[in-house]
C-alpha cells in the first residue's frame, strides 16, 4: 500500500498541493469565526444528581453567579469626605450599561412602618447629598443599628466595606463581559488614584473574566514561544532553511486546521482547547523530524532525490501513522469523560493530530521534490559526534550493563509504588491561580473579612404549598444556620430569616433589641405587612420573593464560604448533610445542599475518576495498535514497559513533592504515555527490519535500530521538552504544572526506550522476539527491496533526469 501510496504523492503533488492549498483558505475561514468560551466550564455530566439539583435551583432562584464584589479597608469611611467619594463611586458605577444593581453602606436602605397602610415603606438611610458631619454621623449610626447589614456589607473590627455588583447575565454569557468588567475596574481604579485607597475585587464573574483575558494572552505567547523553540531547534539539528521552512509552514497549516476544526464543531475557546495550537506546533514537529532524517540518511546512501522521497513515504509511513495513532488515542480517551470541556478538547486534539499526520506526509515529500537535493552541509548533522557518542554510550549501557538497568528500574518502580501511596486528590476554585496573583490575594482578602465568596446554598422542600409560612419551619432554618454558624469556612447565612427579623426589628420602630426572629402572634402581624410591601413591589422587602418559589413551598439559605479544596469539602459536604437531617427529617422535607462549591468539587472528584478510566482506556488502545503491528503478546507487555515505568515516576515525584491530583495533571499521564510510545514504535518497528538483515541475530539488530532511531527520538525529545516546558510560564498553576510534568514524564521515556528497551530485547532474546513478532500482522517495507524508478512518473515524466530535477 505504501509503495502505491508514494506514487500517488509523487505524481499528483501539484494537483494535491492545489486541493490541501483550497482546504487550508476555507479552514482559515472558519477559523476566523471561532470565539471565546464566556461561560464556566462544566464538569458534571447533564444526568448527575448534583447536576440536576443545581439546575433545579437556577429554575426556582435564578443565577447564583452574577455578583461582583469590591472591598475597601478605610477607619475614615465615615468622614465626610470619604462617604462622599464612595457614594459617588456607587453612582458611577450604577451609571455603567450591564450593572443591574448595587448595594452598599451609601445605598442601604432602611424598612419604615407605616400603620396607615399596615406596610412596611422602603427608605434610604442616607439621602443623596449628606451636607455635615453631624448629619453623617447621626445616620450611621442608624445604619450601625441594623443587624442585617453586619458581616454583610462592613466589619467594623477592621473597618471594612463592601460594594455588591450585580451584573446583567446575558452581558456575562457574551463577549461584552470584557468591556463590562473592563468599565467596572476601571471606574474602580479612578477612584483609588483620586483617594488613595487600595480598592479590592472578585467575585466569580470578575475571575472568570480576567482568566478568560489571560488566556487569550497565553494562546499567542504559548504558540508563538513553541514555534520560536521548533525554528531554533530544526536549525540547530539541520542546519538548512528548508529544513526549517517546510516543517514551519505544516504545523501553522494544522493550528489553522484545528482552530478551523473547532468553529466546525461550535466549540469555543477554553482553558484546555486553547492550549491545542502550541501543543500540535511541539508535537507535529517530530513527524518532520523523522521523516527528515530519514530523507538524509537515504540520500546520503545512493544519492537520488526522488528515490529518498519515496523511500521516507514507504519505509516510515506505516511506524510514523501508528506513531500519531497512539498520541492521538491518549487524547481521544478524554471523550469517555463525559465532561463538556475534556470531550471537545479530546476531539479536537485527537483529530487533528491525525490531520498532521497527513500533511506531514504529504507535503514533506512534495516540497522537498520540488526543491535542490541537500548539499554536504545539509547532511553533516548524520555525522554529528556528540549524538554518535551519545548513542555509543547508550549502547554500551545496553549491552554491558544490563544488571544495573534492570535494578535501576526496579528500583524506581517500587520507589514510586510507595510515591504513589502519597498522593493527594485536591482541586481548588481558583486552583490554577498562583498565590502571587493579585486575584488570589484579593480573594483570601475577602475570605479574612467576610468568610468567604463561594456560593453554597441549601434549598429546603416542605412538599406542601405555603408550607415555609410556618413557625416551626422558621426555627428549623434558625436551629440550622446557627449549627452552620460553628464552622470557620462559612459566613453568615442569609434566608428569609433575616428579613423576618429586620422587618420586625421594623414593627418596633428600628429598636435594635428586636431584630430577633418573630414569635407565632408576631408573625402574623409582621407578614400581613410584609405581604402587603410585596404587593406594592417595595424594594426592601420584595426580597422575600429571592429566598421563597412562588407557592411559597420551598426556600433558600444562602451561604458564603472559603475555596477550602475538594478533599476539605467533601468533608463539609457530608457534615452539611447530616446537620440537614438532623433539624429537617427526610421524611418530611426534601432538602438539598448545592450552589457552584457543591457542583465544583462534585464535578472535580467525577472529573478525576474518569480521567483515571481514560487512562485505562488508552493503555489497552495503544497496547492493541501495538498487537495489530507487531501481532506478538509478548512484544506489545515489552513494549508498554518501558513507557509505564515513566508513569509511575511521574506519580511517585507528585506523591513526594506534595502536587495533588486534579483535572489539570491527571491529564499529564494519557498525553505523555500517547506521545513517548512513539518512540518505541519506531524503534521495534525498525528493530523488526534489521532482524531480516542480520538472519535474526538480536543483538546486531539492537545495535542497528539504536543507532538509526536513536538520533531521531534525541531530536524530537529536545523539542517535545522545551515545546511542553513552555507551559511551566503559565499564569494557570494547572498548566504549569502540566507542562512541568509531561517533560519530566517524557525525559523518563525517553531514557528508559534507549536504554531499557534495547536491554530487555538483548537480555530475553528469544523468548520475547518470537516468529509471529517476525512475520506481523501489518507489513513494513524490506530495507533491501529496492524501488524500481522507472514505474514512477512525475506529472507525466518518467525520465529520470526530470525526477532528479524535481
Amino acid at each position: 500500500m505504501w509503495v502505491w501510496l508514494s506514487g500517488i504523492i509523487l505524481r499528483n503533488r501539484r494537483a494535491l498541493l492545489f486541493l490541501l492549498g483550497l482546504v487550508t483558505i476555507f479552514m482559515a475561514y472558519m477559523a476566523s469565526k471561532v470565539e471565546m468560551s464566556y461561560e464556566s466550564a462544566q464538569l458534571l455530566p447533564k444526568k448527575d444528581s448534583a447536576y440536576v439539583d443545581y439546575q433545579k435551583f437556577r429554575e426556582l432562584f435564578g443565577e447564583e453567579g452574577n455578583l461582583i464584589v469590591v472591598g475597601v479597608e478605610n477607619p475614615d469611611f465615615f468622614k465626610l469626605d470619604h462617604f462622599k467619594e464612595w457614594h459617588q463611586l456607587v453612582g458611577n458605577l450604577n451609571d455603567i450599561d450591564g450593572v443591574e444593581n448595587l448595594l452598599s453602606v451609601s445605598n442601604a436602605y432602611n424598612l419604615i412602618k407605616n400603620k396607615e397602610k399596615r406596610t412596611f415603606e422602603v427608605e434610604n438611610i442616607f439621602p443623596a447629598e449628606v451636607k455635615s458631619q453631624e448629619e453623617l454621623d447621626s445616620l450611621s449610626n442608624v445604619f450601625q443599628s441594623l443587624p442585617f447589614y453586619r458581616g454583610l456589607l462592613y466589619n467594623t473590627e477592621n473597618d471594612f466595606y463592601l460594594l455588591a455588583i450585580t451584573v446583567n447575565k446575558d452581558k456575562m454569557k457574551s463577549k461584552k463581559r470584557e468591556e463590562l468588567v473592563k468599565a467596572i475596574k476601571n471606574t474602580c481604579d479612578d477612584f483609588s488614584e483620586e483617594t488613595g485607597l487600595t480598592l479590592h475585587f472578585s467575585g466569580l464573574p470578575y475571575i472568570r473574566v480576567i482568566n478568560s483575558i489571560k488566556i487569550k494572552k497565553e494562546i499567542y505567547l504559548f504558540s508563538a514561544l513553541a514555534l520560536l523553540l521548533c525554528i531554533i531547534t530544526l536549525f540547530l539539528f539541520f542546519r538548512s532553511f528548508k529544513a526549517v521552512l517546510y516543517p514551519v509552514i505544516i504545523v501553522i497549516t494544522g493550528v489553522i486546521w484545528a482552530i478551523g476544526t473547532m468553529a466546525i464543531f461550535g466549540f469555543k475557546i477554553t482553558l484546555l482547547t486553547g492550549m491545542i495550537p502550541s501543543l500540535l506546533i511541539v508535537i507535529g514537529i517530530p513527524n518532520s523530524i523523522y521523516m527528515l532524517n530519514k530523507y538524509h540518511n537515504e540520500y546520503k546512501q545512493h544519492g537520488n532525490n526522488i528515490k529518498a522521497l519515496q523511500r521516507v513515504i514507504i519505509k516510515i509511513g506505516n511506524a510514523t501513522f501508528l506513531t500519531n495513532l497512539t498520541t492521538a488515542s491518549g487524547f481521544a480517551t478524554f471523550v469517555i469523560t463525559n465532561s463538556e470541556i475534556l470531550r471537545q478538547f479530546g476531539i479536537v486534539a485527537a483529530l487533528n493530530i491525525l490531520t498532521l499526520f497527513v500533511l506531514s506526509l504529504l507535503l514533506i515529500p512534495i516540497l522537498f521534490s520540488f526543491a535542490q537535493p541537500p548539499g554536504e552541509r545539509h547532511i553533516k548533522h548524520l555525522e554529528s559526534k556528540l549524538f554518535k557518542n551519545i548513542v555509543l554510550h547508550l549502547e554500551n549501557i545496553s549491552l554491558n550493563h544490563r544488571k544495573v538497568v534492570y535494578g535501576a528500574a526496579i528500583a524506581v518502580v517500587l520507589i514510586g509504588f510507595y510515591g504513589i501511596t502519597l498522593i493527594k486528590s485536591s482541586g481548588y476554585m481558583v486552583d490554577d491561580i498562583p498565590e502571587s496573583d493579585i486575584i488570589y490575594k484579593d480573594l483570601k482578602f475577602f475570605e479574612n473579612q467576610v468568610d468567604g465568596l463561594m456560593p453554597l446554598e441549601i434549598i429546603i422542600d416542605t412538599k406542601r404549598p405555603n408550607g415555609v409560612m410556618n413557625l416551626s419551619v422558621f426555627r428549623r432554618m434558625e436551629k440550622l444556620e446557627e449549627r452552620l454558624e460553628k464552622y470557620d469556612e462559612l459566613s453568615s447565612s442569609t434566608s428569609l430569616l433575616n428579613i423576618l427579623k429586620f422587618s420586625k426589628q421594623a414593627f418596633y420602630n428600628g429598636k435594635e433589641r428586636y431584630y430577633s426572629l418573630p414569635n407565632n402572634q408576631e408573625k402574623n402581624f409582621i407578614l400581613s405587612y410584609a405581604t402587603k410591601s410585596e404587593e406594592e413591589e417595595n424594594a426592601g422587602v420584595s426580597a422575600l420573593h429571592s429566598f421563597l418559589d412562588s407557592s411559597k413551598q420551598v426556600t433558600r439559605i444562602n451561604i458564603r464560604m472559603h475555596d477550602v479544596g475538594t478533599e476539605r469539602m467533601q468533608e463539609l459536604y457530608d457534615d452539611f448533610k447530616m446537620e440537614v437531617d438532623s433539624v429537617f427529617p427526610p421524611d418530611k422535607f426534601d432538602v438539598t445542599v448545592t450552589g457552584s462549591s457543591v457542583t465544583f468539587f462534585k464535578g472535580t472528584q467525577y472529573l478525576v475518576k474518569n480521567l483515571f478510566s481514560s487512562l485505562t482506556l488508552a493503555i489497552f488502545l495503544i497496547s492493541a495498535f501495538m498487537a495489530v503491528m507487531f501481532y506478538s503478546w509478548r512484544m506489545v507487555v515489552m513494549s508498554l514497559i518501558p513507557n509505564i515505568v515513566p508513569l509511575i515516576f511521574t506519580a511517585a515525584i507528585m506523591g513526594f513533592i506534595g502536587i495533588p491530583i486534579k483535572a489539570s495533571t491527571i491529564l499529564v499521564f494519557s498525553i505523555a504515555f500517547g506521545i513517548s510510545v512513539d518512540n518505541t514504535i519506531h524503534f521495534l518497528a525498525k528493530y523488526r527490519q534489521e532482524l531480516a538483515v542480520t538472519g535474526w541475530n538480536i543483538r546486531q539488530s539492537v545495535k542497528l535500530a539504536l543507532r538509526e532511531t536513536g538520533v531521531s527520538m534525541m531530536y524530537t525529545f529536545v523539542v517535545l521538552f522545551f515545546g511542553f516546558g513552555v507551559y511551566s510560564v503559565s499564569n494557570f498553576g494547572g498548566t504549569a504544572a502540566l507542562g512541568i510534568l509531561v517533560s519530566l514524564t517524557l525525559l523518563v521515556a525517553v531514557s528508559s526506550n534507549l536504554i531499557l528497551l534495547p536491554s530487555l530485547l538483548i537480555g530475553l532474546e528469544k523468548h520475547t522476539t518470537t516468529k509471529s513478532f517476525h512475520e506481523p500482522l501489518l507489513q513494513i517495507y524490506d530495507e533491501e527491496e529496492d524501488i524500481e524508478l522507472d514505474e514512477l512518473e512525475i506529472e507525466g515524466s518518467s525520465n529520470k533526469k526530470d525526477e532528479q530535477k524535481g
